[in-house]
């Protein structure tokens, strides 16, 4: 009878396509242990491929011909400023704007119900390349309209390069085409000569959002709360049950009590249902409103 093989066996059983760089099943072990530890992201074995050709790229960067070499370069310092490269290979930005709409007249009512009251305040966890936040501030200025500079928009991500796409605000004019044509006129501008076939997000609404490093898995988040609204969409599938409910967990000292939580059309937070309830479809509120 055969004996069972190790994870890392049956990877190498199924060895794809001849290679720049040696890359071994034990390789891609390591590295789902170390992206794991570094950003809560739980690889499945079928990523395998994906991970190749998205690290390959730093090899090369290094001179580097083995992904061995590579990741005891990385275990050997914490703080290298290859990590980051690491993460930002690693990590899904799928997004768009206005993406799962419904989301956003909520949030219009929540910002009348607030401004009464006090300047709101709006957490965007997972800006990709910025097309959620801006959204964000779109209906915070169609809302509120002259009382929108009253609110605080924080956008995050852990992916420094998404990042400084979403800060420029430019985008390919395709990425607009299913926009309402009265917003993308009031919000945008229409690039000319070396930007023709670009818009880019007029600079008022760009003024209104700030741009922000955050790991979700840190112990501390270094986002200043009290926040009317969070949302977290579409990050959570990418980890593991018990990474969720740690992420979350942190999540509800930074909402107000009476503050909304809007995560992606994948997800729920029932596993959690001692802190937050369904109050919509992937809305929640706090269990206990203080």
């Amino acid at each position: 009878m055969n004996q069972p093989q190790s994870t890392a066996g049956l990877l190498e059983a199924i060895q794809p396509m001849r290679r720049d760089f040696t890359y071994t099943g034990a390789d891609f072990e390591r590295i789902t242990r170390l992206i794991y530890k570094r950003a809560g992201i739980a690889l499945a074995a079928s990523k395998r491929d994906m991970v190749y050709n998205r690290l390959s790229r730093r090899l090369r960067a290094l001179s580097l011909t083995r992904f061995d070499d590579y990741l005891d370069r990385l275990e050997q310092d914490d703080l290298d400023p290859e990590w980051q490269h690491f993460v930002n290979a690693l990590t899904t930005n799928t997004t768009s704007f206005f993406r799962e709409g419904h989301h956003f007249p909520v949030l219009a009512d929540l910002l009348r119900r607030c401004i009464g009251n006090h300047a709101p305040a709006i957490w965007c966890a997972a800006a990709s390349t910025g097309e959620e936040p801006y959204s964000i501030a779109m209906t915070v200025a169609d809302t509120l309209g002259p009382q929108a500079s009253r609110v605080r928009i924080v956008a995050s991500d852990l992916d420094t390069e998404v990042l400084e796409v979403a800060a420029a605000g430019v985008y390919p004019m395709e990425r607009v085409e299913r926009m309402d044509p009265r917003v993308l006129q009031r919000h945008f501008q229409k690039g000319r000569g070396a930007q023709s076939g670009n818009v880019r997000v007029r600079p008022e609404l760009r003024r209104m959002i700030e741009f922000t490093q955050v790991n979700l898995l840190d112990t501390t988040l270094p986002v200043k709360g009290p926040f009317d609204a969070i949302f977290c969409r579409n990050v959570l599938i990418y980890f593991d049950r018990a990474t969720q409910a740690q992420v979350v967990k942190r999540f509800a000292p930074l909402l107000r009590p009476d503050g909304l939580m809007f995560i992606g059309h994948s997800e729920s937070l029932f596993h959690v249902s001692d802190i937050f309830r369904l109050q919509g479809q992937t809305i929640y509120s706090l269990v206990n409103r203080g």
